[in-house]
């Protein structure tokens, strides 16, 4: 469990910062669906580490979502701007949050 609190902290901190970046940047990077996602993913993480943290029952219907919302944020970063670091940390990042969030909601 404490790897998949570590990559929804992680996933948190790098959506954040690549939301501050896309914005900074504009055009096709601040698209409102491209912000939206990178708040949403940004969330759900953080929402996550929070219910592993306090041990809720319910983490695996939050990691299970968690999934779903990396996974379009991570596409949306790769489709975006392939070539630009920030979009592809975060979509590694978005990747891996993804990988531990579907074990927590397999367990």
């Amino acid at each position: 469990m404490q790897k998949c609190i570590d990559d929804c902290s992680k996933c948190y901190q790098t959506c954040t910062m690549t939301l501050r970046h896309c914005i900074e940047i504009g055009g096709s990077h601040a698209e409102a669906k491209h912000l939206t996602l990178l708040m949403d993913c940004a969330k759900i993480c953080k929402m996550a580490e929070d219910f592993m943290l306090r041990g809720s029952e319910h983490h695996i219907c939050i990691c299970t979502e968690c999934v779903h919302i990396c996974e379009q944020c991570a596409d949306s970063c790769e489709d975006i701007d392939p070539s630009d670091p920030h979009m592809k940390e975060c979509a590694r990042m978005c990747r891996k949050c993804t990988e531990s969030c579907r074990e927590m909601s397999e367990m």
